[in-house]
């Protein structure tokens, strides 16, 4: 076994591919976005087996909200879509040693990694706890595309079905966005809609980045609501291997009335059961403990409530406490 730190991209693509849980974030593609991404800094941990096959991967993304002298107490790491192991105990062998390795390596050099679980992880979830890594629950819905449209729209709730015929009949429209000038005049939405809810939002070039890296390869999707003429809300989708994920997404709070955010996800619906995709990801749902109005909101658009739960690995237990207890403050200033 070899513990790597690169790959060769068609290996690495082969792996994910033929992996029957690899999604778009263990892809060399949504590597190069991070990579171009400011705040972000994108990392590859493998271990190769002796004909140098992929057994485990590890991709965790370096995030720093903050620069300066407060940088050490605002930079994390995210490994989004979770890890990646061969279904072989010399797959979960090759997992461990490579969380140990990591472990070691940022320990105190970060506040803590969270794997973002988007499929059952139980078959290792041994490994992870034994390797730092906490289980902690969080929820998702997931929809199946496979049924059509009207299957689809008579599994919604009453109420978002009214949401979806009021904007509709309140002229909303959705369209593509499929330029440059669009990715930005998306990005202002979104940052006016993230100031007002003081929540750090990513710099405007990972979505610059994300436009250029995979919508040619036809694994992005950027969708606008309009109403006379002025755009009002947005919605980012990934797509990979028949999975449609719900990313980035914000509506203007004086366009509310309209109801655009239901027609969007009407409208993503609708299209990818039309297009061939068999799951609709919600990206998430919160904690079952806590109150979370997005919940809510997802919940409305029926599907499978599961929970895959997220994993946390602390390397910096105090500075993580301050860090906490400093958020608050921080979110004042967004």
């Amino acid at each position: 076994m070899r513990l790597v730190r690169e790959l060769d991209r068609g290996v690495w693509n082969g792996f994910v591919i033929g992996h029957p849980d690899g999604n778009i974030f263990h892809t060399p593609d949504m590597f190069e976005v991070f990579l171009k991404a400011k705040g972000h800094v994108p990392s590859l941990w493998a271990a190769l087996g002796k004909d140098g096959e992929v057994l485990a991967l590890l991709l965790p993304v370096r995030i720093m909200l903050l620069g300066g002298f407060l940088q050490p107490l605002t930079t994390r790491a995210v490994v989004y879509g979770s890890v990646l192991h061969h279904p072989s105990p010399e797959g979960q062998e090759a997992l461990a040693s490579l969380l140990r390795l990591y472990n070691q390596e940022m320990r105190s050099r970060l506040l803590f990694t969270e794997l973002r679980n988007l499929s059952d992880m139980s078959d290792c979830g041994g490994i992870l706890q034994d390797s730092g890594f906490t289980y902690e629950e969080h929820l998702n819905f997931l929809i199946d595309l496979r049924q059509s449209p009207q299957e689809i729209w008579q599994g919604i709730r009453s109420n978002a079905r009214r949401n979806v015929q009021k904007a509709i009949k309140s002229g909303v429209i959705v369209e593509e966005i499929e330029d440059v000038r669009g990715v930005s005049a998306a990005y202002t939405i979104l940052r006016a809609v993230y100031r007002r809810l003081r929540v750090p939002l990513p710099d405007g070039s990972l979505f610059q980045s994300a436009y250029e890296a995979l919508q040619p390869r036809g694994m992005l999707r950027l969708l606008k609501a309009r109403v006379n003429g002025d755009d009002i809300g947005v919605l980012t989708l990934l797509l990979y291997k028949g999975v449609v994920l719900y990313w980035y997404t914000g509506t203007l709070s004086e366009y509310w009335q309209y109801r655009p955010s239901d027609l969007l996800v009407w409208h993503a619906l609708e299209w990818g059961s039309r297009n061939g995709f068999h799951t609709f990801d919600f990206g998430g749902g919160g904690r079952p403990d806590e109150e979370y109005g997005v919940r809510d909101f997802k919940a409305k658009f029926g599907g499978r409530l599961v929970n895959f739960g997220r994993n946390k690995s602390v390397h910096a237990p105090t500075r993580l406490r301050v860090s906490e207890g400093g958020y608050q403050l921080v979110r004042r200033f967004l």
